[in-house]
């Protein structure tokens, strides 16, 4: 299994960006698939944005304005969030993916502890 460490939240104005990060250590990770999700108080937790060797997916409401990217030398997974709206506002977790589609949670067997990405109006 493979451990996850975030860093990069914080508080930040509407319009204002963030860049997260993920570091990995434990099994291979070139080859594996990892993602952002992200869970607001009170809701369930949602797909971000994943990665795979090669193709990236994001869900609609962050098109546009987060780019996740990955440095397999750096065992490292970046998150960098521009245009930042209050509705972003969440702890944001990165995963690894074990199987299956890659914008299901369940889909996951590692989580780092979270980052909280704050952004006010």
């Amino acid at each position: 299994q493979v451990q996850l460490v975030e860093s990069g939240g914080g508080l930040v104005q509407a319009g204002g960006s963030l860049r997260l990060s993920c570091a990995a250590s434990g099994r291979t990770f070139s080859g594996t698939a990892m993602a952002w999700f992200r869970q607001a108080p009170g809701k369930e937790r949602e797909f971000v944005a994943s990665i795979t060797p090669g193709l990236t997916y994001y869900t609609d409401s962050v098109k546009g304005r987060f780019t996740i990217s990955r440095d397999n030398a750096k065992n490292t997974v970046y998150l960098q969030m521009n245009r930042l709206k209050p509705e972003d506002t969440a702890v944001y977790y990165c995963a690894a993916h074990r199987s299956g589609s890659t914008d299901l949670a369940r889909n996951y067997n590692s989580w780092g502890q979270g980052t909280q990405v704050t952004v006010s109006s």
